[in-house]
């Protein structure tokens, strides 16, 4: 069965939750399946190496995961605006998989969470964007004939899916992140049962 690859970093919960909802919204597209990956953290020593399996949540991801899949989420929370470092780190090794087109007209979509409201969200969906542009995929957004998009009063934007975790930290999405991560991931998997035929 064709899968999309979801493949995330997730530090406080809150990508993860996201990229859940991406999963089903994929899985509500009869012949399509959704695979969840996430990269490990970065050290700054170099020294210091992660656990070749997570303690919990999704496997880490494996070049052949980007071989196989038909279509790509790509979550990560925001940092200064930008893509944490971990997932920044896996995507700028990234070279073999340029060079020999492996997700040339692969379609793509990307998520994010934020602590506020203002904290970057759409600078970050858009910086995220950019290597897959380089990659050759198909970006998709979120359209705004999806009505949650226009009247969300937390995460959501034409750009992607996202989340506010607020001053709590709560990795919860609200009902219209939920509404709109569910969204994106069907039209991820939609586009890409229609590239397939």
């Amino acid at each position: 069965m064709p899968e999309i690859l979801i493949l995330y970093y997730s530090r406080g919960g809150s990508v993860a939750q996201l990229a859940r909802q991406i999963a089903r919204g994929v899985e509500e597209v009869p012949g399509m399946q959704a695979r969840l990956r996430s990269v490990p953290p970065v050290a700054p020593v170099t020294a210091t190496a992660a656990a070749p399996v997570p303690e919990d949540g999704a496997p880490y991801v494996d070049r052949r995961d980007l071989e196989e899949c038909v279509g790509l989420a790509l979550g990560s929370p925001t940092r200064f605006g930008n893509m944490a470092a971990p997932l920044k780190h896996f995507i700028d090794g990234l070279g073999a998989e340029w060079a020999s087109g492996t997700l040339v007209g692969k379609p793509a979509a990307v998520f994010t969470s934020t602590a506020t409201m203002h904290g970057g969200q759409e600078s970050t969906l858009l910086t995220m964007m950019l290597p897959l542009l380089h990659h050759g995929m198909v970006v998709l957004g979120i359209p705004f004939t999806e009505a949650a998009l226009s009247s969300t009063r937390t995460g959501g934007t034409p750009y992607g899916a996202s989340h506010v975790s607020g001053a709590d930290n709560d990795p919860q999405p609200s009902d219209d992140e939920k509404t709109l991560a569910r969204a994106l991931g069907r039209r991820l998997a939609d586009t890409a049962r229609k590239l397939l035929a």
